[in-house]
């Protein structure tokens, strides 16, 4: 093996590691957000928000989709794009009816 091949092997190690320490972060964060005294809609959003922000980290890194193509990088924000709207519609009805 090349010394080539070892730094290439390290550095996607180095790369793998620091993603999975910031999944570990946010994954704490995430419980600490569930102990604030916040309404109901915002704590839906904020896990929304954290949760987001983990499963991008899961496609573009272990999924490997930050070195595809813009092609399949755009599917997958048009994707998570409707997900959110279909996410909201429903709590916007719900935050109607308690307004009433």
């Amino acid at each position: 093996m090349s010394d080539h091949d070892t730094v290439s092997i390290q550095e996607h190690i180095r790369v793998y590691l620091t993603v999975f320490g910031a999944l570990a972060v946010l994954t704490v964060t995430t419980v600490l957000a569930s102990y604030l005294d916040i309404s109901t809609s915002e704590a839906i959003f904020l896990a929304l928000v954290i949760a987001s922000v983990k499963g991008s980290l899961v496609a573009g890194y272990f999924m490997h989709l930050i070195s595809e193509k813009a092609t399949i990088t755009w599917i997958l924000m048009m994707t998570a794009l409707f997900f959110f709207v279909l996410m909201f519609l429903p709590l916007m009805s719900i935050t109607d009816q308690v307004n009433i």
